[in-house]
Parts: structure tokens; sequence; C-alpha cells
């Protein structure tokens, strides 16, 4: 994703000591702490370390490159299964660049996908050849849909209402029916359990800020409805079978004048009327919050809709806290509660979990339907030495007092931020997504990048200062018990190019076409393998692209890359059928850059017509030989 929010966060909660040590990790020296190991790699050996290096990965990597298409390596094979406008729901148009409204795009596919996940058909198969596939969709680049209207931020800024409008309806989820026929997938036509979520759907508030009077709006005097989702990035799963989807960047849609907003400390810490990208305040009161200014206390939320039912009203989780949610996976702890792992994605941020009060019921899918609105928010301290502390968010519990604006858990859950702020937890260099291994039972944050920490501000999980390329943060939970409140952590990799950019981590029979930049979604195969999706690889001259490695073993940390993405765009919501013979990915914002437009786009992916915008697309990978993915 792009637009990111530069950080409000006042907090860098750091000892001379830690300042002093400033290291990579325990096992720095084993790999090489300022790359220099892998930057020998990167010689006339090169070639010899994809071919011979210790990774279990047999493909044969794709180069670093940056243009207008996408590559897989030669044994694989790409296949679009949806774009941006192909329909969705029943009676919808197909797409035409020169007719897109509102009502049209309501019925389609929405723009921008990110987040992709897999629902088995029938609920409990494994066979593997039928699924609800759930689909965020994050942000529009309105200079690319549509004709006439200039470049940029800028080109939302000037919208009209119907441009508004469309890029209302064009924001949210779908939900489609797919099915494989041998190494093909098909998107199924007239499925009941076709679905789009948009800007406007009717939405319920759950949970310990339901009610409260932060939530209140003149179109809702309980403070217990909503309507809508936007900024859809990453997402998950329950153990139960819902989609949970995660609001990121909200505050772009609200304008309004920040310095007169009557919750000031509220607004500054989640950066009201900063920095506005749309101009959907101009059009619909809700969108301006100095006519509604607890709108925004309603977004930025984990919103729980269950894809089997497409009835189903969906729920803001608001338990789970309040700020730029990237991601929210599970484990389940040894007692059979439910642990969910989050980020907040902006810098200087933090990482967070949400462990249920109760166990959940495999049993029974009816009792977990309320089962995320009662439980313990915690946000990480990563200390010195390795050690993770998870400090719990209650109310009453100092310093979440009355006495430091803290009157009930719902200021807690509405102002997550501060409330971290509070207990010291460690800032981050924006934490994406963030992923259990369950072969391993390990945690990895992807933290993408932070190029506006100081040298005063690192801090031992986030030790470089000016961090454009970010890095992988790998948690061991206490016992191996994700309900513990401590465990241990280590910087898994460290990204950027050996040799040429600081600080970098890999092993050290990584190949030139191996190393990344900026993490951002992450996955894993049935076997535990890492696969690593990128966003911003330009600021290194790269597309963005695919990487897979081991987690443990001679091949440790040693990144391959897989897919290298089409000019402009970003890998998104890397995820796997069971049997590892189908990797989906989300192409994202393709032709996105300066100077590209609907009239000359740096890219006219994946369509390649003359007069056809680039569309933001899902695709199947498959091996032409029907075997497993990386094999």
């Amino acid at each position: 994703m792009v637009d990111e929010d530069e950080g409000v966060s006042g907090s860098t909660e750091i000892s001379i000591g830690e300042l002093i040590e400033r290291r990579l990790s325990r096992r720095g020296a084993l790999f090489g702490l300022a790359g220099t190991a892998a930057a020998a790699a990167f010689g006339g050996g090169a070639a010899q370390a994809q071919k011979s290096g210790p990774s279990s990965f047999a493909f044969t990597e794709v180069p670093h490159v940056n243009d207008p298409i996408h590559h897989v390596p030669d044994a694989y094979e790409v296949q679009i299964l949806i774009r941006w406008g192909d329909p969705v729901l029943p009676g919808a148009a197909a797409y035409d660049p020169a007719k897109q409204s509102g009502a049209t795009q309501a019925l389609q596919f929405g723009y921008n996908n990110d987040f992709l996940g897999l629902h088995p058909l029938p609920t409990g198969s494994t066979t593997g050849d039928r699924f609800l596939m759930v689909v965020n969709h994050e942000y529009t680049n309105s200079n690319l849909m549509l004709a006439g209207i200039g470049e940029g931020r800028e080109a939302r800024l000037r919208a009209d209402q119907p441009q508004a409008e469309i890029e209302m309806a064009a924001h949210g989820g779908s939900v489609l029916e797919i099915a494989r026929e041998g190494r093909r997938w098909k998107v199924v036509d007239g499925s009941r359990y076709a679905r789009r979520i948009d800007a406007n759907t009717p939405m319920r508030i759950a949970g310990p800020a339901a009610g409260d009077a932060k939530m209140k709006t003149s179109a809702d005097p309980a403070g217990t409805r909503v309507l809508g989702m936007f900024n859809n990035c990453a997402g998950g799963e329950t153990p139960w079978g819902t989609w949970l989807t995660c609001e990121e960047n909200f505050y772009f849609y609200f304008s309004g004048d920040g310095t007169k907003h009557p919750d000031q400390v509220l607004a500054k810490r989640y950066g009201l009327g900063r920095t506005v990208a749309y101009a959907w305040g101009k059009y619909f009161d809700r969108f301006n919050f100095d006519k509604e200014p607890n709108e925004p206390n309603r977004f930025g939320w984990i919103v729980e809709i269950d894809p089997y039912d497409p009835q189903w009203t969906p729920v803001k989780r608001t338990a789970l806290g309040r700020f730029a949610h990237e991601g929210c996976h599970y484990a389940v702890a040894k007692d059979g509660r439910v642990v969910c792992y989050m980020g907040d994605d902006s810098r200087m941020e933090y990482v967070y979990k949400f462990v249920t009060a109760k166990a959940w019921n495999p049993s029974d899918r009816a009792a977990n339907r309320d089962l995320l609105d009662e439980g313990t928010l915690y946000v990480a301290r990563f200390d010195e030495g390795g050690k993770v502390v998870w400090l719990p968010l209650i109310h009453d519990q100092a310093p979440l007092t009355a006495e430091n604006g803290f009157a009930s858990q719902a200021d807690v859950v509405i102002n997550a931020r501060r409330a971290g702020d509070l207990l010291k937890a460690t800032p981050m260099d924006r934490p994406e997504d963030i992923e259990p291994n369950r072969v391993n039972g390990r945690v990895y944050v992807a933290l993408s990048n932070n190029s506006t920490r100081k040298p005063e501000e690192v801090n031992p999980a986030n030790p470089r200062a000016k961090n454009e390329h970010g890095h992988i943060v790998e948690i061991a939970p206490k016992d191996g018990d994700h309900a513990a409140t401590e465990g241990t952590w280590e910087i898994f990799i460290a990204a950027g190019q050996p040799g040429t950019h600081e600080g970098t981590k890999y092993h050290p029979a990584t190949s030139a076409d191996g190393w990344l930049t900026c993490p951002d979604n992450v996955t894993f195969d049935s076997k535990g393998r890492l696969w690593i999706a990128t966003d911003s690889g330009e600021i290194a001259g790269i597309a963005d692209g695919l990487y897979a490695c081991d987690v443990a073993g001679e091949g440790r940390a040693l990144t391959r890359q897989f897919f290298a993405a089409p000019k402009g765009s970003e890998v998104c919501g890397p995820t796997f059928t069971p049997d590892d013979r189908t990797l989906f990915l989300a192409i994202q914002h393709p032709g996105e850059g300066q100077g590209s437009t609907f009239e000359t786009p740096s890219t006219r992916w994946p369509d390649f017509k003359d007069g056809a915008p680039p569309r933001p697309a899902v695709i199947a990978i498959t091996k032409k030989d029907g075997g497993p993915i990386g094999s």
C-alpha cells in the first residue's frame, strides 16, 4: 500500500544501554551483521549460490527487474483469476472504462485487492477444489481508474460527487466462489455466496466501545451502527471460519480542521486533518469531522464477516483495539483460547495481540459467534537481550486510569495508541503483517520500513536509523503458548541489498537476485516455509516481488525470489491451497508512480490493450507439471 501515515507517536522509550548495544540479534554474527558474508556471494559465485545453496526450494530464481510485465520461474504459469471491474453480483455489467458509476462499481470487483483468504466449500471440506475466496479492497488510484483527471492524490481531492461514489463503491471487500478444473481456476458465476462490501454497507459495532459517547453520531445516536469499511489492507480468519478484515489508514478519508476537533488528544494521536486523500467530505457530512466529530472513531477496527452467510451483518469487533490495522492472524493457545496478532502500520507504532476470555468451541460454530468481544488486548515491549513482554491494556490498571484520560475500557480501545504510549511499548518500523507459523509455533512480524527514525530513536528490535528497507522479527512464545505474556525474539532478516545498504542480515548463500526490500505480507506453505511479499521495491530500483525461505535448517533465512510484479505494483495477500499446488496473489496498483495516468500508464497490465488502463487483479500460479509450488 502507499499513502502511508508518517506516524504520530511521540514515544521513543529507550535506554542509554540499548542505544549503545544496537545489535541486530543474538545470532547476528552467524549470518553477518553488516551483510558482508552475503555480499561475498554476489561476486563470481552468485550463480553457484543459486544452484547449490542449502535452500529446500528447487525453483530457479527470477531476476531483479522493473518492467511492465510479471515474471515467474519457467516451470510455472500464471492465470488471471479476476480483475478490477469484473462482474461479481448478478446483474453486474461487463467492465467498460468509459461507463463507470457508483451503482455499476457496487456490483463489480473492487479496486486494489489486498488480503486473500480461502474458506473451503462445503464447510470443513478437505478436497481443496472449491473455496470461498475473500478479498480486501484497500484504496483507489483514481488517476488510473478514470480518464481525464490528472495524476496522483490530487486527482482524488478534485473529485466530483460521481467520482467519489465510484471510489466509495470500489473500497471494502468481495466474496467469490472459485472452483478448480484441472490446474485452471474459475470464478463461479451466479454463486449464492457472492458478495460486495463497500463504504456504505451497514455494519454492527460490538465490544467495549459499542454505545460509548465517542461512537455516537447524528445518524446513529445509539453508537451501535455504522456504514461501511475502507482502507482494508491485510486481514486474517478465525478457527470457526469467519473473515477478519482490517481497516488501516482510515484517517485519510476525513476532512476538517484538526486543530478545532473537540478531543484534541485523540485527534492528534490519530493524525486527524493532517493528511486528507479523498474528497468524500465535500459531499457526505459523515466524512467531515467538523460536522460529525465522532465519525472517525467508528473506523480503524477489525471487522468480522461470515463468508458463508451473505445476509450476515458485518461486525466491528472493538475489543481488538483501534489503530491502522495490518493483518489479524490467529493461533490457538494451549487452553483453547484464540490469540489474534496485529500490527499498527504506521511509523513508530506498536505490535499487539488479543487473547479471548474463553476457549473456542470446535464442535459448535454458533457458540463462537461473539467470542471476539471479550478478552485482553496486549501491546508488545521488545527488550534488550531478546525478551518480549506483552503488556495488558486494561482500564483501571495503572496507568490506564481516569486521571490519565481513560474513564472506561471503551476509552482504552478507542485510543489504543495512547494506551500503548503510557505502557511504554516499543515503537516499531511500521508493523505490517504478523502471522503465526503453525508448523514451528513462532510468530513472524514484517516491519516494512521507517525512513524517519533518528539515530537517537533506535531500539533493540529496530536497530537501524533511517530504515528504508525494513526487517522481519521472529517471536517464540514462552513454552510454545501463544497466550503467554512473555517470550523471546530475534531479527530473522534485515532487508536491503548486502554490500550496498547498511545492517542487512541474510543467509550467506543468498544470491544477487534473492535479497529483498520492504517486507509487507507473509504466509507459510504446508511445510511451514516462509513466503514474503514486498511493497515499495522501487526505492531500491527493483520491482516488488514474492520471496521464499526456510525458517529452520541449513537454509534458514536464505531468501529466493519466486515472483516479480509488473511496474508500479505491489504483491499482496499470498495464500496457498492446502495441497500447495496453487498460490494466489493479489497484484495491487499496477502502473502506480510519478507521471502515470489513465491515458499514459507505465504498464497496461494485465490486459495490455490499447486504451485500457492497468487493472489490479488476483492471479493463480501453478506448476506446469502439476507439482507443489516451490518444488
